[in-house]
């Protein structure tokens, strides 16, 4: 009998390595100027390393305004031509879906949120309508959702690239 338990779960914000969901009790908090950032070292998040292609990360968000937003992923990587993404990125708001392979739409150099020698890069995935306000999750399913002690110094070549953030950014008409 194959034990369920074979893979190695670690979450996001908790090194603990029991098979066991972390649970943060924050909310996120759509900001003033209607902007979502998603941080996903706030994230609830379930990784397994050996086979990443299912790895989420949820967030509790509180959405204040309605409205089309532009959805933002960004990444660290060392490469400012190819994610090395293997597999499209999925965002999931209520019953809304949108899924992408982030490609390299915006490199920022020298940011605070990855260390030396990386670059953060900002990839456009698409956009989503929110008609409706209140209390939602929001969850993101990427390979390059890694576990928060998985340093991206140690990566290898061909391992150079991490989900740091996901942003929902409104759209003006």
């Amino acid at each position: 009998m194959t034990i369920a338990g074979l893979s190695l779960f670690i979450s996001c914000n908790n090194t603990n390595t029991k098979p066991e969901s972390s649970s943060t009790a924050e909310t996120i908090r759509q900001r003033e100027d209607g902007t979502i950032s998603l941080k996903l070292d706030k994230a609830d998040c379930y990784a397994d390393l050996a086979d990443r292609s299912d790895n989420t990360a949820e967030w509790n968000v509180v959405v204040s305004k309605s409205g089309r937003y532009s959805v933002w992923i960004s990444s660290a990587t060392l490469d400012t031509t190819d994610l090395k993404y293997k597999n499209s990125v999925m965002v999931n708001v209520q019953d809304k879906m949108i899924q992408a392979r982030p490609d390299c739409d915006r490199i920022i150099r020298n940011s605070s949120d990855v260390p030396y020698p990386y670059f953060r890069a900002d990839s456009f995935i698409g956009s989503l309508y929110l008609q409706d306000t209140g209390h939602f999750y929001i969850q993101v399913t990427s390979e390059m959702i890694l576990p928060k002690d998985y340093s991206i110094n140690e990566s290898s070549s061909a391992d150079i690239a991490k989900l740091i953030s996901v942003s929902f950014m409104p759209e003006i008409r």
